[in-house]
């Protein structure tokens, strides 16, 4: 086994030409992963393609390059993989949204001019590698871009590393810097650590450090070699075991320089881009932004490499003088909408502080006023209460319309200062909830999506993790930059978003009489609170504490010795070693699975499993509710509060967090325990609302089958009307056991249940199931019509719809991925039901408070959980709340089955059910 030594006696003119060379399979792995799942508007995912082609036109712009190239892997195997059949080996096969991708990448980088190299049976990185070569010997310095650290062995006075994604260098220090070892002794150091990307073994337990260790000591992996019996330790015997491995594992990390190449260096000239077809590919792939730049002439061979596409000039002010601040407060009131954002000292929306505002009123412009940034050496800001007295106004005149991106934050932060922001007419997160509920929704991403914009990010103004500052310390020149910039991104996002949802009626419709006006009623109930007994759920605490101490014996009882429940691997040695359960699933990894699932199927046949459910179960309710509860309390109010998130559930569902409310488990005697301490001060009730069977009554209406819109407006119980049809008994002889069926297969269908989940549910063979199945869709064929129809929509549009008009994305509908389609399928079935009961709630929650607020009301309203609506009650307003809830929840909409709402009253939540 010889080790290669790089000579390089030749140091680079400074006139060398340049060859920039791009490892186009590092990047696209790496952008598929890093971007947004973005699509176009036929549903194809399009991030792969948008983050290689966006770091090509950066690359171009960053390195003025005479000649160029990107290089991409072939498909098949390589000269590698007859070296050692393992190579690789373990790599799952490539995501069907990534391949579907390649070829319209490959088409587009052609476009641009980008020579592309594609060489059949060796990898992109020996392609670089041997024109790399193929160019120190012509005099050209070489520039390669790439994300792989195996590249480092390339580096020398004529080749350089740049990875674009990090912003990272390489020269020869650079490598010495990072890896430890020069570029010459990369091969060794990655022959001793192994690389489990390429699935290539190295030493045992020898990590970077013990690597650089002994190369430092040795000089060379030869050197190491030849004095492996000296290494002492585990180490050293790991080391001896390995000698015969070490020289396959060096020719796998070396990377070639000799391949046969179709072309030579001097060939590979940038070329024309190929303005119309680039139209064309911008256009399906929906690169709006850059669709617009390809529109002039296209430039020629000696410009296209040095050609970077057009930006637009941004004019941002920071407001210091109360002669600027007259002026922008001249310019806000003028303007018919103005994009408003604040910034703050934290993300607690009940206690975070002003730190400044942003505004803007015309794309590409904006303005910053800082208030509070307390870093030493700040320089002069406005105080906080001149600036509030002079917005004030402006702030509160709900003639004055205003645009935010998630306003309902800002709203809380300036009724933190004493001020009621009124005028509050779109928000950017809504119109993107609106228009494509299955994408992500912060601004980064839409503006990546819809503008073909990186915006900055907030961890390279602040930093992240440990080192992260407060934006109070952020200098104001950053400060503003990145503030004002929030406010134009987000002005911009209205005029790319809006018109797109006002287009549609139906859409229209969701956002301006759902979204927008819930965006005051969520903050009201936020701002509301809910008041907690804290010392019975101390109480509650120390006895699952006691529960969880006595769960821990039994289980060591049951497993023959003592072990740590916390520690998958430990119950999985356990489990499937010592007690040779059967292995249900195993983990990415290979190893049995210990998940919950698992756990489930388990505990049908064994103790233990079915224990240790029990003990996770109660384990979490102590740490996220008992434990965690009291110590949420806002100090200044004595409650409670929790942040309802609009836009996260695909369906249309609110979520709950910080704390969850809507999570809390009912099934268990403990679970529903919690819920007692959610009480109403004293001269108070807790009323609670809950919609009755909501999503069998939407099947109803949406499926139009006759017998369930017949058993709905008799008043019938529809489980024991299902269970007179399918068994085929009269309805007064139904018995429990059959209405259970019935009511295990009402609830099972609209959630798209199949026979298998079924014989599941109810304990049956697959075939009792199936003939079941068969026999309800027989009584009620409309159903059946509605999942097929509801099947073929979903697959031809990629969206099924509310009965409101709310569109409900299923972006895996076509996926060839089976499971995923068929559990898209499923979805397809029962979210337009689930959807529908989201609006209606939604609307209920408008409906109750406009009449709480019409009427002077002193009840509030303090939850939402899912289909349930939770007040605070005064006692000299019980009897007229118990009486107009359910009226107005069940009038807000009219569908062809009779709404019903069940009302309960109590000291506490729980007895309010």
């Amino acid at each position: 086994m010889e080790t290669q030594s790089q000579n390089n006696p030749v140091e680079p003119a400074s006139s060398a030409k340049t060859l920039l060379l791009v490892d186009g399979s590092s990047y696209l792995y790496r952008a598929f992963h890093a971007m947004p799942d973005l699509r176009n508007q036929r549903n194809e995912p399009t991030g792969a393609i948008y983050g290689v082609l966006n770091m090509l036109r950066r690359l171009h712009k960053d390195h003025i390059a005479d000649y160029s190239a990107c290089v991409f892997d072939a498909k098949g195997k390589t000269f590698r993989d007859d070296w050692f059949p393992e190579y690789k080996a373990h790599r799952p096969p490539m995501p069907d949204d990534l391949r579907c991708q390649i070829e319209p990448l490959l088409e587009a980088i052609r476009a641009m001019g980008w020579p592309l190299l594609i060489v059949d049976g060796v990898e992109a990185d020996d392609v670089i590698g041997t024109l790399g070569l193929l160019a120190e010997k012509e005099g050209i310095r070489t520039i390669i871009s790439t994300g792989d650290k195996d590249m480092a062995q390339l580096v020398n006075p004529h080749v350089t590393l740049v990875n674009t994604m990090t912003n990272e260098t390489l020269d020869r220090e650079g490598v010495i810097n990072k890896f430890g070892v020069p570029p010459e002794r990369i091969q060794d150091y990655l022959t001793l650590v192994g690389d489990t990307v390429d699935n290539v073994p190295g030493v045992e337990k020898v990590g970077p450090k013990t690597a650089v260790k002994w190369l430092a000591e040795y000089g060379s992996l030869d050197n190491l070699v030849a004095n492996a019996d000296k290494i002492k330790g585990v180490v050293g015997d790991n080391l001896r075991k390995a000698l015969d491995w070490l020289p396959m594992g060096y020719k796998l990390v070396t990377i070639k320089t000799d391949v046969p190449l179709p072309v030579e260096v001097r060939a590979l000239h940038p070329q024309p881009q190929d303005q119309a077809k680039l139209t064309e590919l911008f256009g399906q792939f929906g690169f709006k932004t850059w669709l617009r730049e390809v529109g002039g002439e296209a430039t020629d061979a000696s410009t296209a490499a040095t050609t970077t596409l057009p930006t637009v000039a941004r004019n941002y002010e920071t407001i210091t003088t109360e002669a600027a601040l007259n002026d922008w407060l001249a310019r806000i009131g003028a303007s018919a909408l103005v994009s408003v954002d604040t910034e703050t000292t934290g993300l607690d929306p009940m206690i975070a502080r002003l730190v400044g505002i942003s505004l803007s009123v015309e794309t590409h412009h904006g303005a910053y006023i800082p208030l509070n940034h307390r870093y030493p050496g700040a320089p002069d800001q406005l105080s906080e209460a001149y600036v509030l007295q002079r917005l004030k106004p402006w702030l509160e005149d709900p003639s004055m319309l205003k645009l935010g991106q998630n306003i309902k934050y800002d709203l809380h932060i300036f009724a933190n200062h004493g001020i009621k922001l009124a005028g509050v007419h779109h928000d950017t997160l809504l119109e993107s909830y609106v228009l494509e509920s299955h994408r992500p929704h912060d601004m980064d991403n839409m503006a990546l999506r819809h503008l073909g914009v990186k915006t900055i990010a907030y961890a390279e103004v602040a930093g992240k993790g440990a080192s992260q500052i407060g934006f109070e310390d952020v200098s104001i020149e950053t400060a503003a930059e990145y503030a004002a910039e929030d406010a134009d991104i987000t002005l911009q996002l209205h005029e790319s978003l809006y018109p797109q949802v006002s287009a549609d009626s139906k859409l229209e419709y969701v956002y301006r009489h759902i979204e927008m006006p819930l965006i005051q009623i969520l903050y009201q109930i936020e701002r509301n609170g809910v008041l907690l007994d804290s010392r019975l759920l101390g109480i509650q605490s120390h006895e699952l504490g006691l529960k969880i101490q006595e769960l821990e014996k039994q289980a060591h009882i049951l497993a023959g010795q003592p072990f740590n429940l916390n520690s998958p691997k430990q119950i999985q040695e356990i489990l499937f070693t010592q007690q040779n359960l059967p292995v249900i699933k195993k983990t990415p990894g290979g190893t049995p699975s210990t998940d919950e699932d698992v756990l489930q199927k388990l505990a049908e046949d064994y103790p233990l499993p079915k224990l240790l459910l029990e003990y996770r179960g109660i384990a979490k309710l102590k740490s996220t509710y008992t434990d965690k509860l009291p110590r949420m309390v806002n100090p200044a109010t004595g409650r409670v509060h929790t942040n309802y998130n609009q836009a996260v559930a695909i369906t249309g569902r609110l979520a709950s967090s910080e704390p969850n409310l809507q999570n809390i488990p009912v099934r268990s005697a403990e679970g529903r325990r919690i819920r007692e301490a959610f009480i109403a001060p004293a001269g108070s009730h807790i009323v609670s609302a809950d919609y009755s069977q909501i999503e069998l009554r939407i099947m109803a209406h949406i499926s139009q089958d006759a017998s369930l819109l017949k058993a709905f407006a008799e008043g019938q119980d529809v489980h024991r009307a299902t269970a007179a049809e399918i068994f085929g008994v009269a309805p007064e002889e139904v018995s429990s056991e059959q209405r259970r069926y019935a009511k295990v297969i009402n609830f099972g269908l609209i959630y798209g249940m199949s026979a298998f989940g079924l014989a599941g549910q109810l304990g049956l063979e697959r075939s009792a199931a199936q003939a079941y199945i068969d026999r309800y869709f027989a009584r009620y064929p409309g159903v059946a019509n509605y999942m097929q129809r509801t099947r073929e929509e979903a697959q031809s549009k990629g969206y099924v719809e509310t009965v409101f008009g709310r569109r409900l994305w299923l972006p895996e509908i076509s996926g060839k991925n089976g499971p995923r389609r068929q559990a898209a399928e499923r979805a397809a079935i029962n979210a337009p039901m689930q959807g529908t009961a989201a609006d209606l709630i939604k609307l209920a929650m408008i409906a109750v408070q406009g009449w709480l607020e019409h009427h002077k009301k002193q009840s509030m309203i303090i939850m939402q959980v899912h289909d349930e609506l939770v007040l605070e009650v005064p006692d000299a307003e019980l009897e007229e709340i118990k009486r107009e809830l359910p009226r107005l929840m069940c009038e807000v909409a009219k569908l062809d089955v009779p709404l019903l709402a069940e009302v309960g009253v109590g000291p506490n939540w729980e007895q309010a059910h």
